[in-house]
């Protein structure tokens, strides 16, 4: 899968069956829903999780619970528009994500 294709389908109603929960949930954050993208990176371990989840506090203006995921995440914190955070955080993902590789 590539970028356009993710943008692709953001006209869907749903991400595409089988993807990880953080690039599923950034799927959900460009659709507006930002409840729904949480529920997927909040309870996750994983680095990509703690990325998505910085992202997504960045994106409802909690900076502070932000910088704690970036933390987690082992990444700076962004400064940055929030769409070209989105756009960096998809493009690292994808390649990651075996089920968005078909």
């Amino acid at each position: 899968m590539s970028m356009a294709d993710f943008k692709a389908g953001l006209s869907g109603t749903a991400p595409a069956p089988g993807i990880a929960a953080p690039l599923a949930a950034l799927w959900w954050a460009a659709k507006g829903q930002w409840d729904q993208a949480h529920k997927l990176v909040q309870d996750e371990e994983t680095a990509d999780a703690a990325w998505v989840h910085a992202y997504l506090h960045r994106l409802e203006g909690d900076l502070g619970n932000a910088g704690y995921w970036y933390r987690r995440a082992g990444k700076a914190v962004a400064t940055d528009s929030l769409e070209t955070e989105w756009e960096r955080i998809v493009a690292a993902l994808i390649p990651k994500d075996p089920s968005a590789n078909t």
